[in-house]
């Protein structure tokens, strides 16, 4: 029993130095084996390792993938017209050097996003001091982009402590004015649009009279001819219609009288209720009391 005992501890003992020697380096990492702290080996390819078991020798693993780092920074920047900016960028980077990496920056991804942060956070200052706001966001943004790429290659790929990474791109996310002054410049614009607002309305009302007052004057002359040329017709009509009644009533100027009399009597008794208070020896009842009634050739 102890000797089954010892053979089972055996391999336990065993098994557990083989597995501490072996380690698998995945195709998105980098595996670094360490010997009492110094670098022994760098292994860039996929698959299964052999180590020695630790203290001797221990591994870590670093991305080998492209990385992203964006800024996080919102300290404005002066442009060279004075005008406080705030700048939002990323950076695509990627290890390409595990061992010069680990000795100048680090043994893992973060500090060497935090270096890369201050150079590449320098450079857009020192470029955006040299450029006008125009020249940011429209004229000069990819040369602008283009050169502070060249200063973080130049410094990350220093000959005396090169950094072990290389940058892939550069890019401007966002350029908008200080939150300080933002509000004013909004205040601005929104005043600029009233003032444009303001000047269209008035503009608008102004062709509106216009076009109301021109409206009216034509209506005024299409309507007086109108009126002209009805009592153009009317009088042309009136001086028939009284030719015919002279022509009519000449012949015989009794019967005249008398017809112009019965029209009188007809308006004067136009209503029941009207009531008529006349002296009878009147001429109004002349024609009432005249013998002469009968036409001419009675």
């Amino acid at each position: 029993m102890n000797k089954l005992g010892f053979i089972l501890t055996s391999l336990i003992v065993a098994l557990a130095i083989a597995s501490s020697m072996l380690f698998v380096v995945d195709q998105r990492q980098f595996g670094v084996v360490f010997q009492l702290g110094q670098i022994k080996q760098v292994v860039t390819e996929p698959g299964l390792n052999f180590k020695l078991p630790p203290p001797f020798q221990n591994v870590s693993y670093i991305d080998k993938r492209l990385l992203t780092l964006e800024s996080t920074d919102t300290e404005p920047t002066l442009t060279a017209e004075k005008q406080r900016v705030v700048i939002d960028w990323y950076v695509r980077w990627r290890i390409s050097e595990p061992q010069e990496y680990i000795r100048n920056v680090g043994i893992t991804e973060r500090a060497g996003a935090l270096q890369l942060n201050r150079v590449v956070r320098n450079s857009f200052q020192q470029e955006v001091n040299k450029r006008t706001v125009n020249e940011l966001l429209s004229t000069r943004r990819e040369q602008l982009m283009a050169d502070v790429k060249r200063e973080v290659l130049a410094a990350v790929r220093g000959a005396d402590k090169p950094w072990g990474m290389d940058v892939v791109d550069v890019r401007i996310t966002r350029v908008d004015y200080a939150e300080s002054i933002t509000a004013s410049v909004y205040q601005r614009m929104e005043a600029e649009r009233k003032r444009v607002a303001n000047e269209l309305r008035s503009t608008g009302f102004a062709e509106g009279e216009k076009i109301r007052a021109d409206a009216d004057r034509q209506r005024e002359v299409i309507v007086s001819e109108a009126y002209r040329a009805a009592q153009l017709i009317k009088g042309e009509g009136d001086a028939k219609a009284a030719a015919s009644f002279n022509d009519a009533f000449g012949r015989d100027p009794a019967f005249a009288q008398f017809y112009r009399s019965l029209d009188a009597y007809k308006a004067s008794f136009a209503s029941k209720g009207d009531v008529l208070v006349v002296d009878p020896s009147s001429d109004f009842f002349k024609a009432l009391r005249s013998s002469n009634l009968a036409p001419a050739g009675r």
